[in-house]
C-alpha cells in the first residue's frame, strides 16, 4: 500500500492512501535511509510504502519511494547529522519579518542556498507589514528590491488583516509548499487565513499516536480549499547547513555564481585571490554586502556553532 506522510511527530507519522484513508503509522525498525544520516528517516511530504496492522488504524512504514527534492538543515544538537523539514515540494515560502522579531539577512540566505543546493524554488513572503514603521517600510523595500534582483519572487503582506494574500494564493494554486521561518514571524496566522478550517483539523486528526509525541510542536500537511497542499512545519531558529563543501557554497548563491566567471583562477575561493571578479562586485556595489557576509560564514561552517548567531 502506497501513501503520503501528512504528519510528523518524531515517533508517529499519519500517512494518506492514495484512497484517502489515514493510518497513524511507526517507521520500521530495520528501515534506514540510504546515504543520509538523518535524525527523521522520512519527513512530510515522502511517499511511502506502508503495511497496515490487524486494526486497520495503525501500519508500519517500510520503505520510501525517491525523493525529487527535499529541505534539509543541519540538526539543532547533533552536528554530524541532518534534518529533512519536507519532501516532494514545489515551493517554499519562506516568511520573514523586517522587525517583530527581525530575521536576520544571514538566516535567509543560508535557507535560499539550501533551497538551491535541492532544487527547490523559493517564495519570501515579508509579513507584518501593518507594524512597521516609515524606517522598517523602508528597510522591507531595499530587502525586497535586493532579492529580486537576485532572482526570487518576493510578497509583501499582512497576515493579520488579510491583505497582500491574493498575489500568494496564486502562487500557491495546485502546488505542495512548505511553510518555514523563524519563530514569531506569523506563520499559525498565515496557515488559518489560507486554511480557514486548519485549527479545526489539527484537534481532528487520529489520537491514537498522542502517546509517541516527544513535544506538542509537529510538521503537518494541510490542502487548500484551492487545489494544492501547504506543509507546516515548527519555527526554526537557525539554520545550518549541512553536507555542503567549502568549494560548493558560492555555486548557491545565484549572484556571486554567475559574477565568479569573471574571476582570474577556476578554484577561486571569493576571499582573496588577485583578479576575483567577485571581491570587485562586493567593492562596487555590484553583489550587496550582506549576501557576501553570508557567504563567507557559511565557508565557515565547520564552526557548528557558527549558524547560531543573532536571529
Amino acid at each position: 500500500m502506497i501513501g503520503t506522510i501528512i504528519r510528523a511527530t518524531g515517533s508517529w507519522y499519519t500517512v494518506r492512501t492514495d484512497d484517502g484513508r489515514l493510518f497513524d503509522c511507526k517507521v520500521k525498525g530495520t528501515f534506514r535511509l540510504k546515504g543520509i544520516r538523518s535524525t527523521n528517516p522520512v519527513a512530510v511530504g515522502d511517499v511511502v510504502s506502508l503495511t497496515p496492522g490487524t486494526d486497520g488504524l495503525t501500519a508500519l512504514i517500510d520503505g520510501i519511494e525517491d525523493r525529487r527534492n527535499y529541505i534539509i538543515r543541519r540538526a539543532s544538537n547533533l552536528s554530524k547529522q541532518s534534518h529533512i523539514i519536507a519532501a516532494n515540494v514545489d515551493l517554499a515560502v519562506l516568511i520573514v519579518t523586517v522587525a517583530h522579531p527581525e530575521t536576520s539577512t544571514t538566516f535567509i540566505d543560508r535557507f535560499l542556498s539550501s533551497a538551491e543546493a535541492y532544487r527547490v524554488p523559493v517564495l519570501i513572503l515579508f509579513n507584518k507589514q501593518d507594524l512597521y514603521d516609515k524606517a522598517e517600510l523602508e528597510h522591507m523595500g531595499q530587502l525586497i528590491a535586493l532579492y529580486r534582483g537576485i532572482g526570487y519572487v518576493c510578497l509583501a503582506c499582512s497576515a493579520t488583516e488579510g491583505s497582500g494574500l491574493e498575489e500568494l494564493k496564486a502562487e500557491l494554486r495546485g502546488k505542495t509548499t512548505l511553510l518555514s521561518g523563524n519563530s514569531g514571524v506569523g506563520k499559525s496566522t498565515l496557515l488559518n487565513r489560507l486554511v480557514p478550517d486548519a485549527g479545526a483539523k489539527t484537534a481532528e486528526i487520529s489520537a491514537a499516536h498522542d502517546s509517541g509525541m516527544h513535544t506538542t510542536t509537529f510538521s503537518q500537511m494541510y490542502f487548500l480549499p484551492g487545489g494544492g497542499s501547504l506543509i507546516d512545519t515548527p519555527g526554526i531558529k537557525g539554520f545550518g547547513t549541512f553536507d555542503m563543501e567549502r568549494e560548493e557554497v558560492s555555486h548557491y548563491f545565484r549572484e556571486i555564481f554567475s559574477t565568479s566567471a569573471g574571476c582570474r583562477f577556476g578554484n577561486c575561493t571569493h576571499t582573496h585571490e588577485p583578479g576575483c571578479a567577485v571581491l570587485q562586485a562586493v567593492a562596487e556595489g555590484r553583489i550587496a554586502e550582506s549576501r557576501f557576509t553570508s557567504y563567507l560564514s557559511m565557508l565557515d561552517d565547520k564552526n557548528e556553532n557558527r549558524y547560531r548567531e543573532a536571529q
